[in-house]
């Protein structure tokens, strides 16, 4: 896991070694363990490396084979690089490293762009080819791993971050309205290729984009999650699946293992991260160690799950670490946060992860975690309601959308509300190919869209602000693709998330199973009150604010004299939705 960054020319122009080298600094956390660039006249790469496989300096990036006359900045890992390499030999390539980056060299050369549909794994990476010019970006397909890039006179920049590209300076800081819309509407989540602001742009998962010496550019979407059933998948018991779903997790939870150094495990307590552990113990994983949050109650809300995370630690007797957050420190830790954002996340869940990571770096560098099963397996409420007769987007709206038009219109300045982007989105999303029912659809887009932007996202940032990395089994995409041929009433039934449920008793404690579906509740950014509104009030009434007036100040004031009265229909805080957008874009000095 790594920081990646570059600058390029379309001209004979040399790179800006001082724009890599500011990209660079700025990743440290990324890669604490050493960092180099990469020069060649008009293309300039840089990198931050975090140490997990092949530790030696072999592995060092920017990676160069002069011999193929390549160069590759990575970030990620190809948990099958070493059948890969394996391959590579016997076509009669050798190797100077033992690592998965030396892979991606090869594999490139051998099979050109199609190499992606090879890898098992998260990436994002950039090649140049020395001969032609040429630069080649990918990403992989649930976008795990993250590819900014800014747009240039004669040129273009990337970086693992957004604020990356901010400190290497020229970058248009003005708000994207559709962005805002996206934001707004959609608990923060803005799909590729927009963000927030206009100048930067991320490149979608599962794309591939091709940078010719003289800036002619072209990108190709390289997969697609079909989740669509076939007659034959329809005549398969829901028993027969379960085994399935088991035997697909398995191995992806084993492919997570490869490293160098020890893979431990965030456990919540839920179905999903216990199931992991579970899985780990059946393999014969010893000695393995798991790491848990929480934090003080709020609002008559509980604010830890310990209860379920100490039931499967002491089940499987695992090295368990328990980090319980009194609501100073919760406060304190705030700004930090959200200097870790590579864009405003609104999810509570976002300073669970940057101080749990905390903790775990602590201990380790890698961890497996159980993002994405609920997007996969139909975990969450609003999918039941989808198998119901009525317009698609209608339901799926009223289940997910934070407001609706007439709020939002009353939210922002006119500017700001235009058209209505966020529907348009889904309604463009749902006529795709790949998904008939409307259950499938709301699915699809969850899986590809929701879930790249909002916990994926999450997970990454705040991780990696540690120095940790953090693989996903539920995301492996032989998995996803198994679970987009289960017929929905498998994933629905009983509140939703049967299949795998199910699967799951056969490997771990029915208690955790049949327990009220949790998170990491972190109740002072729900129910706001004391100092925590003091913080939203001074940001959101302060002279920054008020000069980029985005927000009308009559809905802002609303927001403040009862906050508790506005939440969202997924119970999210409308007052720390604007705060923390605010407070990210002055953090960011944007």
């Amino acid at each position: 896991m790594c920081g990646i960054c570059g600058d390029i020319h379309f001209n004979t122009t040399p790179a800006s070694l001082d724009a890599v080298s500011k990209m660079v600094d700025s990743m440290i956390p990324r890669g604490p363990d050493s960092g180099d660039i990469y020069e060649a006249g008009r293309v300039v790469f840089g990198h931050r490396r975090l140490k997990i496989i092949d530790l030696s300096d072999h592995a060092k990036q920017p990676m160069t084979d002069a011999e193929l006359g390549l160069t590759v900045a990575f970030n990620g890992c190809i948990y099958n690089y070493q059948e890969l390499r394996e391959e590579l030999l016997e076509k009669g390539y050798n190797f100077f490293s033992t690592g998965d980056t030396e892979v991606i060299l090869k594999a490139y050369h051998a099979w050109g762009t199609n190499c992606v549909q090879r890898f098992h794994g998260m990436f994002a990476f950039a090649i140049h080819e020395h001969e032609t010019g040429r630069v080649v970006m990918a990403r992989d397909r649930f976008g795990i791993k993250p590819f900014y890039y800014a747009e240039r006179p004669n040129g273009i920049r990337f970086a693992s971050t957004l604020p990356a590209l901010l400190a290497a300076g020229d970058v248009d800081k003005m708000l994207d309205p559709v962005a805002v819309h996206h934001y707004m509407h959609w608990h923060a989540v803005v799909p590729a290729p927009h963000t927030i602001i206009k100048g930067v742009r991320k490149l979608p998962p599962a794309t591939i984009r091709t940078i010719d010496a003289d800036g002619q550019t072209s990108e190709k979407n390289y997969w697609q999650l079909n989740v669509n059933q076939n007659d034959e998948d329809r005549k398969i018991s829901g028993e027969e699946w379960q085994e399935r779903v088991l035997d697909a997790l398995r191995l992806a939870v084993k492919r997570r293992m490869v490293a160098d150094v020890p893979v431990g495990v965030l456990l919540s307590g839920g179905v999903d991260s216990s199931l992991i552990v579970g899985l780990l113990a059946e393999a014969g994983q010893k000695d393995l160690n798991t790491f848990s949050v929480g934090f003080e109650e709020a609002g008559g809300e509980k604010g830890d799950e310990f209860q379920y995370s100490d039931l499967i630690a002491n089940h499987y007797g695992t090295t368990h670490h328990k980090t319980f957050v009194p609501s100073a420190n919760l406060l304190d830790a705030l700004p930090k946060t959200i200097n870790a954002m590579s864009e405003p996340m609104v999810s509570y869940d976002n300073v669970g992860f940057f101080l749990l990571s905390q903790e775990v770096s602590q201990h380790l560098k890698v961890v497996q975690s159980g993002q994405g099963a609920d997007e996969i397996f139909a975990g969450y409420h609003w999918y039941p309601p989808m198998m119901k007769d009525g317009v698609a987007i209608d339901k799926y709206q009223k289940a997910f959308f934070d407001q609706d038009e007439a709020a939002y219109k009353k939210a922002v300045q006119a500017r700001y509300a235009t058209r209505n982007y966020s529907r348009e989105f889904v309604e463009n999303h749902f006529a795709m190919p790949g998904a008939d029912l409307d259950v499938d659809k709301a699915l699809r887009l969850d899986s590809t869209i929701m879930l790249v932007d909002d916990p994926v996202k999450r997970v990454d940032n705040m991780t990696m602000a540690w120095g940790l990395e953090a693989r996903v089994p539920f995301l492996d995409h032989e998995l996803c693709e198994l679970a987009g041929r289960i017929p929905a009433e498998y994933k629905v039934k009983d509140n939703g998330k049967w299949v795998l449920k199910e699967a799951a008793r056969k490997v771990i404690p029915s208690a955790v199973i049949d327990r009220p579906k949790g998170y990491f509740p972190v109740p002072a950014l729900k129910y706001i009150q004391g100092p925590y509104l003091d913080l939203v009030r001074d940001v959101l009434q302060s002279d920054k604010a008020r000069a980029r007036n985005l927000f009308n100040e009559d809905y802002i004031q609303t927001l403040l004299d009862n906050p508790k009265d506005h939440i969202t229909p997924l119970r999210g805080s409308k007052l720390w939705q604007v705060a923390l957008l605010e407070l990210w874009l002055q953090k960011h000095g944007i």
